[in-house]
């Protein structure tokens, strides 16, 4: 069902950014897209074409520009698709652009597609947003799921939620995204969508350092079920739903980052198991590994919370501290053992 009359403008042009304005702009919408790097929003704007994803074409519909102001102005709706590292910074050079154009968002919808754990602060993506938009966090709404832009830029059939505090703009956005190949939920745990985003990340480099250490299925399904565990712990300390954790956001997110080709966490991780220096793998990989900057964050948030969470702990050991992943499987695995609980 498509609702007329909105325009959208997403933030950030990478693989998901993209893969979202076709995706809405089929819906039948106005999509205006902001690139951070002129030359680079020059580029696609006259190629229509993207690297990472030169099996599709950007729509012919959609406005790709590097002034922010152009793309937001007359927008009703502004996703954020920026890596979360920067989402921050994003947001500054939006508030700046509002307060010398005088512009209100009083009445805008935001959307965060990006995933992750503000490392000082401790703050969600939307609480970021929220913070320095200095928003009700009622407006702000996160997209979340087991949704690799590969494979829904080709329209292969993908399912996610969206959560937020507002149940009437929730089934607002659950219409604008979805259709014959995407359908969306809709949830109300926001608190338990956005840490389960976050938290598989790491669970997904540990899942990629047992791919390196040609490590079996048993290992993986082991580190799946006992990873969600410890995320669904964090979650309830910090006011989640634990059924959220089992569902799209959650388990869902947690078992394709863990097991696919697409995953630049899984791969990073399977580095790690060949023996790679942390460092080293990230010079070579042209894209951000959001586990890599979670596992900072949650890992301290986890011993803020006094929290029993053995594999987060061993893959920031791993990457921060260069143990071995070697030694860290033996030393999960040496714990005292105990009854199986589920949170």
């Amino acid at each position: 069902m498509n609702i007329t009359g909105y325009n959208i403008a997403i933030l950030g042009l990478g693989s998901w950014g993209i893969t979202l304005a076709n995706l809405l702009v089929e819906n039948g919408y106005f999509v205006n897209v902001w690139e951070n790097d002129k030359s680079r929003a020059e580029k696609l704007m006259k190629t229509k074409k993207f690297d990472l994803l030169d099996w599709i074409n950007i729509s012919e519909k959609i406005e790709i520009s590097n002034d922010m102001l152009k793309i937001i102005k007359n927008a009703n709706i502004i996703i954020f698709a920026v890596p979360s590292n920067v989402i921050r910074k994003v947001a500054e050079i939006l508030y700046s652009i509002s307060l010398k154009n005088n512009l209100s968002f009083k009445n805008t919808i935001f959307v965060n597609v990006s995933k992750g754990i503000e490392e000082k602060t401790y703050f969600s993506m939307t609480d970021i947003i929220a913070d320095v938009l200095k928003l009700d966090t009622s407006q702000i709404f996160a997209l979340s799921g087991p949704t690799h832009a590969e494979e829904l830029s080709k329209k292969i059939i993908t399912t996610c939620t969206i959560a937020g505090e507002n149940i009437e703009t929730l089934k607002l956005l659950q219409n604008i995204f979805s259709n014959n190949y995407f359908r969306v939920y809709t949830t109300l745990d926001l608190v338990g969508v956005e840490l389960g985003g976050a938290a598989k990340n790491i669970i997904a480099i540990a899942a990629g350092i047992i791919d390196g250490l040609n490590l079996g299925d048993n290992t993986k399904a082991a580190l799946i079920t006992r990873g969600l565990v410890e995320i669904s712990r964090l979650g309830i300390a910090r006011g989640a739903k634990k059924e959220t954790f089992y569902g799209l956001s959650g388990l869902g997110d947690l078992i394709v980052t863990c097991s696919s080709k697409h995953s630049r966490n899984r791969y990073f991780g399977e580095k790690l198991g060949k023996g790679e220096n942390p460092d080293e793998i990230l010079k070579n990989m042209s894209m951000v590994v959001e586990g890599v900057l979670n596992a900072k964050s949650i890992y301290n948030l986890s011993k803020n919370h006094n929290l029993d969470m053995p594999i987060i702990n061993e893959i920031y050991h791993i990457i921060y501290e260069n143990k071995s992943p070697k030694k860290s499987i033996q030393d999960l695995m040496n714990r005292d053992l105990k009854e199986e609980i589920l949170n």
